[in-house]
């Protein structure tokens, strides 16, 4: 459903673009801790050139049908500076915020200490309002020295602390066995992974914190039912939630197919509004409940050196590509 248009590139070149409507920022880098300066000099410029990671071939991104910016970090402060650009000319937008407590073992290489990170949180959550910023802690590790009770009091730890600045907790179990490069970069950790009786076990120790905390709590592409816990599966690129948060927006209110609904006699309380399309994300996997949306990211250039990130093939190479590409944060890709 995203319609191709034509732009002229920086070079005075005319080519096809891709324009979406929901821009995802991003799932392959952190823009908002280190490409915040480059987003928003690309959205004045009015579009981005994204290098496909498997063909290397490029694609043109327009931003000019763009009415949704889902940002994904574990740093947003580099972005506070731009918040009044992007009230005012991206609009309608909301943070994924990742805030694990590893610490300790140093899985998050150069993240800032939890305690700088609860900070930060509570700094954004006060800056857009706490339904624009979804808790992340993701993913739930399980090592030697990691117990689920341990994780538990840690995940305590932190939701005590945010309870007040979100409405949302969303986790994943680590499948650590699927992507052998972070197979190999957890290989001195004695990590273990998650079986059925310890999802279940987290599952109920989350339950009963979340009875102090009230937060909807959801699993990131999951198979696992844990209704039963009260936790559902989330879209992290979720209609739902952008119904709820931009509901006068109108051109993105008819790409969800949302349509008013007239209250039945019988239930007055009747929800408003009813969906009368489908868009998941068929480029995703079959657990993701995301709907379509078109991530600007690029593999290989966040330098925050976790050991469990399947978009980096090594640390070094992230490195080096976030130096080279941090001089120039008005190029048309992330790339350097």
């Amino acid at each position: 459903m995203n319609k191709k248009i034509t732009i002229i590139t920086d070079d005075k070149q005319e080519v096809e673009a891709t324009a979406p409507v929901i821009i995802s920022a991003s799932r392959s880098t952190d823009i908002p801790a280190f490409y915040g300066d480059w987003f928003v000099a690309r959205w004045k410029i009015g579009y981005i050139k994204w290098i496909n990671p498997f063909n290397q071939k490029p694609l043109y991104v327009s931003f000019s049908k763009a009415r949704v910016v889902v940002f994904w970090t574990k740093n947003p402060a580099p972005m506070f500076k731009h918040i009044e650009f992007l009230n005012k000319e991206v609009k309608n937008y909301y943070f994924q915020y990742t805030l694990n407590d590893y610490d300790k073992e140093g899985f998050e290489g150069k993240v800032a200490p939890v305690e700088k990170r609860i900070k930060i949180f509570k700094e954004l959550s006060n800056l857009i309002g706490k339904e624009k910023v979804v808790w992340r802690y993701d993913p739930l590790m399980l090592t030697k020295d990691i117990d689920v009770q341990e994780l538990l009091r840690r995940i305590k730890k932190v939701g005590d602390a945010l309870h007040q600045y979100t409405e949302k907790l969303v986790f994943s179990f680590a499948d650590i066995g699927v992507y052998r490069k972070v197979k190999n970069n957890l290989k001195e950790t004695n990590y273990i992974e998650f079986e059925k009786k310890t999802m279940e076990e987290l599952a109920t120790g989350l339950k009963e914190l979340n009875k102090k905390w009230g937060l909807e709590i959801s699993t990131c592409s999951e198979l696992i039912d844990l209704d039963a816990f009260d936790i559902t599966h989330n879209k992290c690129i979720d209609d739902d939630l952008m119904i709820k948060l931009f509901p006068e927006d109108k051109a993105l209110m008819d790409f969800l197919g949302v349509e008013e609904a007239t209250p039945s006699l019988f239930d007055m309380d009747e929800s408003s509004t009813r969906k009368l399309l489908k868009l998941k994300d068929k480029g995703q996997r079959k657990e993701c409940g995301c709907i379509m949306s078109k991530d600007i990211g690029q593999y290989n250039t966040c330098p925050h050196g976790c050991n469990y990130c399947y978009a980096n093939t090594s640390k070094a190479l992230a490195e080096k590509n976030y130096q080279l590409a941090k001089s120039r944060q008005d190029r048309e890709t992330i790339l350097p």
